[in-house]
This record gives structure tokens, C-alpha cells and sequence, in this order.
């Protein structure tokens, strides 16, 4: 009987140290479009297609495993999150075959990757553009290799978080009021083995990948991959870099002698500062490692009437037909922006969001939200456009007028007033 009860003690012993384990993997893939297609952020390029490859487009994956519970944080090298079918075919894929039921999905915010909008019907891209809808599948299924690559990988793990202020790297490009909102947070969360080998980096940081120049008709990650690639040189992991709240943030080279001018001075002189703050970083096994998580979608009225057929003309003229009916589709049931907010060991908070917010979004969010550090993703799990603020609405100008913010005033403060009340809710302080 005695025998019994060690050995249901040992068992149950086992069950909770699984319980309490903090697993972390890192994967990488190449999602570069192997056949020209048309290039996604500038209207006035139309429906050119790419030319080349000027540096490749990765997706790089980190998956944290907290007890029985994983995540996966995917950050890429394209303009926008993958469209609604594209990203649910994804996380069908990770929860059948790896068991990852939440994720943060984002890009960069590259002007120099693929249109991810077409879809294979008549007039919609089928027939003209089949090579967009083919590369599709192989972004899936890049997404989906480095997701499983990071799965494979998990090991018991460390992790520490420490944030900077970098000055004089991004602007304001929207308002001409004083003081000019700009989120100067560089942040990183570092994850080692239990023996102190570096694993990742993640990396949060709020400008514009718009450095290259329109007319350059090959694939670029823009400053973000000259980031990566120091960054990666010299701490020998995986990197996996997340964009901010950036709708109305652009990069700032300051002057020559600064050594900034270009995204590949740029992203190196930000990946410098990168190393400055996560080599030193301590890491530690969270105590009580735990994940707690919460999305949903929202139902917004839209300022454009998109049965309009004047208005649907001028839309197609600013970029190119076979586009805008896609949007229309989006957009049938009102602008349905996802907000994405995880909870990391009862400290941390990922909040992500299905498209541009301005910077006053995150900095009041981070403000408010009383844990010890947040991260605001952008361009994350999907792609609603802009989302100024409502003083930005009044203002007026590019980001803000209805023309690329379709959603109604007031859409993008709601959401982070949900944010914060769910962040609340979960940490047991409402």
C-alpha cells in the first residue's frame, strides 16, 4: 500500500512539474515569391510586378510553450498579417499538427512584399494573376515550417524583457501640433536554455520599412532585415521582429555623419542598439510560468460607402481593379478589425491589432495598463487599414482621412479600451 502511494505521488510529482514547465523554439523558412507578382504598398506602382529579389523575405517563429498551453509569435517580412484565409488555414494547420491554438501572426510592414489580397475568382485575381494566388500556399506554407521548426525545438527555457529609449530614430510624419506623439520604445524579450545558449530575440520597435525606394520593383525587408541580420551575427540566434503602432510612425536618419542614411545603415545602427540591451540581459525560468490569452473580433461602421460605384472607380484607379473588389468582400459586413491579448506569466502583455494604429494608441495603452512591460504589435492577425486616433481624424491628413481609414472615428480607442479591460480581467485587477 505504502508502494502505491509513492508511486501515485511521483506520478502526480511529474504532472505538475509538466504543468509548470516554460518550453521556447525558434524557426525560420523563406517565404520569398519564387514567380513575379504584383508588389504590395504603393498605389502608384499599380499592378507592376516584382522583378527580382534585392534581399529575401523570411518568416521567423518563436514558440513558447507555458505548462500545457502554447503560443506561437511569427513576425515577417511583408506589408500586412495574411488575409482572413490565408491566416485561418495557418492556424488550422499549427493546432492539428503541433497543438498551437493561439498565435500572433504580423508583418512588418515592408512596402516590398507581395499583395496578399487576391483571391481566386473572376475579376478578383484568377486568370491574371494565378502567380499571386500560387504563392499563397508556399507563404502557408513557410508560416507553418517555421512555426513547426520552433515546435520541434522547444527546450526548457529562460526568458528576460528590457526596453530602451532610442531617440532621434522614428517621427511623427502625420500631425503639425506640438508636441508630436512619437513611441520611442525599443523593447526585447530574450529567451536562453537553461544553460544560458541565446535562443531568440523578439524585437519591438515602432518606424516605417520604407526606406527603398518605390520604383524599385524587387523584394525587400527593408531596414528590418539589415536589423535582423546584426542582431543575429552577433548574438547567433533566431530574431523575430515585431512592428508597433506605426500608422503615423516613419524613420528618422538624422544626419549623414550619424551613418544612418539607408535601410541597410539604418537597420544596422537599430540592431546595434538591440545588442546593447539583450546581450546583457539576464534571463531567468519564470517561477510560475502561465499564459492566459483572449481574441475577438469587432463590428465597425464604415466611412466609405463601398457599393458606390464612383467611389469603387476612383479606388481602382489609385491602385488597380482586380484589388479593390477584395476589399469590397473584406468590408461587406462593416470593417472587422481582430485585437489579440496575451498575458505572460502574469507580467508581460502582447497586445496585438489587425492593422496601422498611431503611436498615441500604445503609448496611452502602455501608460494605463500597469504590468511590468508591454508589447504592441501591429499589422498582426489580419489587415483593417488605419486607425487613427480621434484628434487625428480631426486634424486631418494621410492616415487619418477616410480614404485609406475607412473604419468609423473612435474604432481604434475602443479597441484599446477593450484591450486594457481584458489585460485587467486577466491579471485579477478589475
Amino acid at each position: 500500500m505504502r508502494f502505491r502511494s509513492i508511486l501515485l505521488a511521483s506520478v502526480l510529482l511529474v504532472a505538475l512539474d509538466a504543468r509548470a514547465q516554460f518550453l521556447a523554439g525558434a524557426g525560420r523558412a523563406d517565404i520569398t515569391p519564387k514567380e513575379p507578382v504584383p508588389m504590395w504598398g504603393y498605389g502608384e506602382r499599380h499592378a507592376l510586378l516584382s522583378i527580382g529579389v534585392q534581399d529575401p523575405l523570411y518568416a521567423e517563429a518563436l514558440v513558447l510553450q507555458f505548462g500545457t498551453k502554447k503560443l506561437a509569435v511569427v513576425g515577417m517580412d511583408m506589408g500586412r498579417a495574411p488575409a482572413e484565409h490565408s491566416l485561418q488555414a495557418i492556424r488550422k494547420r499549427i493546432k492539428d499538427d503541433a497543438g498551437i491554438e493561439w498565435s500572433f501572426i504580423a508583418g512588418s510592414h515592408s512596402h516590398h512584399g507581395p499583395v496578399l489580397e487576391l483571391t481566386d475568382a473572376p475579376g478578383k485575381g484568377q486568370g491574371k494573376y494565378d502567380a499571386a494566388l500560387r504563392y499563397y500556399k508556399q507563404m502557408e506554407d513557410g508560416i507553418v515550417a517555421a512555426i513547426e521548426e520552433a515546435n520541434t525545438h522547444l527546450v526548457p527555457a529562460r526568458m528576460g524583457v528590457a526596453k530602451t529609449t532610442l531617440d532621434g530614430f522614428n517621427r511623427n510624419r502625420h500631425t503639425k501640433i506640438e508636441p508630436k506623439p512619437v513611441d520611442r520604445d525599443l523593447q526585447v524579450m530574450r529567451f536562453d536554455t537553461v544553460d544560458g545558449k541565446p535562443i531568440a530575440v523578439l524585437v519591438n520597435f515602432t518606424a516605417h520599412p520604407t526606406m527603398t525606394s518605390a520604383m524599385i520593383l524587387k523584394f525587400s525587408a527593408d531596414w528590418v532585415g539589415a536589423m535582423k541580420n546584426t542582431v543575429r551575427d552577433e548574438l547567433k540566434c533566431n530574431v523575430i521582429f515585431m512592428q508597433g503602432a506605426s500608422g503615423d510612425q516613419s524613420v528618422n536618419e538624422g544626419p549623414p555623419e550619424l551613418g544612418r542614411k539607408g535601410p541597410q545603415n539604418f537597420g544596422a545602427a537599430v540592431g546595434r542598439e538591440v545588442i546593447k540591451i539583450a546581450q546583457p540581459l539576464e534571463t531567468a525560468v519564470p517561477p510560475k510560468p502561465s499564459l492566459e490569452i483572449k481574441e475577438d473580433r469587432f463590428t465597425f461602421s464604415s466611412r466609405v460607402n463601398f457599393k458606390d460605384g464612383f467611389v469603387l472607380a476612383q479606388y481602382q484607379a489609385a491602385f488597380f481593379p482586380e484589388l479593390i473588389p477584395n476589399f469590397v468582400d473584406e468590408y461587406a459586413d462593416g470593417v472587422r478589425p481582430r485585437l489579440t491579448v496575451a498575458i505572460l506569466n502574469n507580467e508581460i502583455a502582447l497586445v496585438g491589432v489587425s492593422g496601422e494604429f498611431f503611436a498615441n494608441h500604445a503609448i496611452r495603452l502602455k501608460e494605463r495598463a500597469r504590468v511590468k512591460q508591454l508589447f504592441f504589435f501591429g499589422y498582426c492577425n489580419g489587415y483593417h487599414q488605419y486607425f487613427p486616433t480621434i484628434e487625428a481624424v480631426a486634424e486631418g491628413g494621410y492616415g487619418a482621412d477616410p480614404g485609406v481609414s475607412p473604419v468609423a472615428v473612435g474604432a481604434g480607442e475602443q479597441i484599446m479600451n477593450t484591450a486594457l479591460m481584458w489585460i485587467y480581467d486577466m491579471l485579477k485587477k478589475k
